[in-house]
Formats: structure tokens, sequence, C-alpha cells
């Protein structure tokens, strides 16, 4: 059985995942494993799809990075298939584990990914620091401040610090520092 999974980071993604799905199925995929989370996130649906699969079974992805978020996290995934008899297929690059030739291309095109995902993190981390020196990065807009009259009165109202949290779409421990005075309010 052909089993696809596909995975976007954002709800913004929304072409992508879409075109993910499409070409899934068009590749015959019987069973469709989706989320949209961060790859650094719990991927429920990851372990579900690698639960799922049986002997004989493959895993389809669009492209590499729809699966892994590392060499060292491939590793697992492959070694999770591999122990029970199931193949990775990696459509854009024409990767089959089934065949000697799939598995070494698949351990290079791992470490190159990896390499280039490192690359792209250390410019951004030259091109903030670069920012914050010519004053021109000022980071995130501070959130719980713009919102405290707002969380003050939804606690007034008698909703729990979660519900504040979800209502709002905060962080809990946000609303605990704007209703709790002694703690700091970050910026």
């Amino acid at each position: 059985m052909l089993i696809g999974y596909a995975r976007t980071s954002t709800l913004e993604q929304e072409a992508g995942f879409e075109a993910q799905l499409r070409e899934l199925t068009a590749h015959g995929c019987e069973k469709l494993f989706r989320e949209q989370v961060s790859s650094v996130a719990p991927r429920k649906q990851l372990e579900a799809a690698l639960e799922f699969a049986r002997e004989g079974d493959a895993l389809v992805v669009t492209k590499l990075d729809r699966l892994a978020r590392s060499v060292v996290h491939l590793g697992q995934i492959i070694g999770t298939l591999e122990a029970k008899g199931v193949t990775l297929r990696i459509l854009n690059l024409g990767v089959d584990t089934a065949t000697p030739t799939g598995k070494l291309m698949l351990n290079v095109l791992g470490g190159v990914a990896q390499f280039e995902r490192e690359m792209m993190l250390e410019r951004q981390r030259e091109g903030i620091a670069k920012a914050k020196a010519e004053g021109a990065y000022k980071g995130r807009k501070p959130t719980v401040r713009a919102r405290s009259e707002e969380i003050r009165a939804l606690a007034a109202e008698g909703l729990s610090m979660g519900a504040i949290a979800t209502k709002l779409g905060i962080g809990k421990g946000s609303v605990h520092r704007v209703l709790n005075p002694a703690m700091p309010v970050r910026t």
C-alpha cells in the first residue's frame, strides 16, 4: 500500500498543502496523513503514518523537507521504516529506498539538505546581527501590553487564564504576567 504524508508549517501555505495532496493522490496513495504544523512541533500525523505502515508498504512524500527536519531525524524515520519493512519514496527527487541506489541518494541528499538549512540559518543570524547593529531590528511587536486591558476585562468576567489565552490567541504565561503584577510584563 502507498501511504502519503503531507505537511506545511502554517495555515497560510494552503496552496502548497493542496498541491501536495493532489500529487500524492495522483501517485496512487491509498491512505493520506496530513497536518499543518511546524517541523519542530510534535507531528502526530507523521507518527500515525509510521504506526499505520506495514511490511511491504511505502511511505510517500512530495519533498524531503516535508518529512524530516535534519539528517538525524531522517535517520530515525528511515530506521523505523526499515524495521517494519517499509520503504520511502520522495517524489520530487525520484528517490525510492526499495533500491540500493535510492538508499544512497537519500543519504547524500539528506546531508546536502541539512547543510543548506544550516547555511540559511547562519545567513539569517548574520542579517539580524547587522540590522541590530544598525538599529533597524526591533524584534516582534509586543502583544501582551497592547492587550492588557482586554485581558483584565475578560478576567473580570470570570474567564480562566487558559480560556483568556485561547480566546486571544496568546500564551497562558502572558495572561498570568498581566494578571499577576508581581511578575514583569515582557515587551
